[in-house]
């Protein structure tokens, strides 16, 4: 049965389907993992009483071998149908090729906030001395900045036009080398600022977090991410002057080269990062090495207003490594975490992160974890995926 939304709540079925994406490269074996550990916290959370009944839709090159389309309109439809879903790593390639089907479904569906958490497991092992502190949830909005993929390439009619259209009518004359150059559009709005800093507001409020940062480098990009910024600090003082005057919200900013370099000296400063698009995409990756690495760092790209969310491993397809049975699954496994926890069955999302917390404690991981671990046992997926249901069940 599908979940539906009424008076801005989530009414989930206790027999519930997820759509979901295998993915590319390593896709296949990280989400037959994930499925075969979220059922067996499912039934132990709940002793049968509740259920979820995989369905699975196609995207990438699965999508693209069967159908000719890389991202057929039926997957969107389904996803839009049943409002959740669960997606595996898909290829985007670098600088020609298809666009990346991970923007184009965060654009098609309007999924504008990519939520991202980012905490340490006890037994992994961190470049940082203490991860302990790192303990963050980035909204990076998911719709607007250069992901909107506005650009012509160099050398075409294209990007002369655009040349002289910014010489002629907009009287720009700091382009360094313009027979050369290719040339990008980055829209930043006040409707798309307003709602991604209002949902970060809304999880800081909700989850008794006092400190939201706006990370932007409106130092540079005055009216853009400048007016990220501005916008931002609006929204709260309009929206939310009872807890600002309250101190149960403080609202601060930063630019985004100081809050990397901030981050590892001080992380323990920062609990919710909203920032626009790239900068999320920078900031993540990091803070997600600094707690072991991409292959634990979870996501969601969600939009509160109609309750879509489709939630992926944030890594890549690893195509060196697929089909040899060593891809680590925890980045999967967490986003169900916080699917779960999105449809409110929180006691089988705390089964999952308890049993990976005494895996990892205790030294068994997959090899890019376990051979950094002092005594670590390296499972391959599958033998990860069992070790995790054994300590369920």
């Amino acid at each position: 049965m599908k979940i539906t939304k009424e008076n801005n709540k989530l009414l989930v079925p206790d027999d519930l389907t997820v759509p979901f994406i295998e993915g590319d490269g390593v896709g296949r074996e990280i989400t037959a993992v994930n499925r075969a550990v979220v059922n067996a916290a499912v039934a132990k959370a709940y002793g049968g009483k509740r259920s979820i009944e995989w369905k699975e839709v196609l995207a990438g090159g699965k999508a693209f071998e069967q159908t000719g389309n890389r991202l057929p309109d039926d997957t969107l439809n389904v996803f839009r149908e049943y409002l959740i879903g669960l997606k595996g790593p898909l290829t985007t390639p670098v600088g020609e090729g298809i666009r990346s089907l991970n923007v184009a479904m965060r654009q098609m569906l309007d999924l504008y906030v990519c939520l991202r958490p980012v905490r340490w497991f006890r037994g992994v092992v961190s470049p940082i001395k203490e991860p302990q502190n790192v303990n963050m949830t980035i909204f990076r909005e998911n719709t607007e900045d250069i992901y909107a993929g506005i650009e012509w390439q160099q050398g075409t009619p294209e990007a002369a036009r655009l040349l002289r259209f910014l010489k002629d009518e907009m009287g720009v004359k700091n382009i360094r080398f313009e027979d050369t150059s290719a040339f990008g559009i980055k829209p930043v709005s006040v409707e798309g600022t307003e709602r991604l800093v209002r949902a970060a507001i809304e999880y800081a409020l909700a989850n008794s977090l006092r400190t939201v940062t706006l990370v932007h480098k409106g130092n540079i990009m005055k009216f853009t991410e400048g007016g990220f910024k501005r916008w931002g600090y609006e929204l709260a003082t309009r929206e939310y002057a009872r807890q600002l005057s309250e101190g149960t919200l403080v609202i601060n900013d930063c630019i985004a080269d100081a809050f990397l370099q901030n981050t590892l000296l001080t992380p323990e400063r920062y609990q919710v990062i909203a920032t626009l698009n790239l900068n999320g995409d920078y900031i993540s990756d990091q803070l997600a090495a600094m707690v072991g690495g991409i292959g634990i760092a979870p996501g969601a790209n969600i939009n509160y207003l109609t309750g879509h969310a489709i939630f992926e491993a944030t890594h890549g397809t690893a195509p060196d490594i697929a089909g040899r049975d060593l891809a680590n699954p925890s980045s999967l496994l967490l986003s169900s975490v916080m699917m779960l926890e999105y449809i409110g069955w929180n006691e089988a999302a705390a089964i999952i992160t308890a049993a990976m917390d005494e895996a990892f404690l205790n030294g068994n991981a997959t090899a890019d974890l376990a051979r950094f671990m002092p005594g670590g046992k390296s499972l391959s997926t599958a033998q990860f995926g069992r070790h995790l249901q054994s300590i369920i069940n």
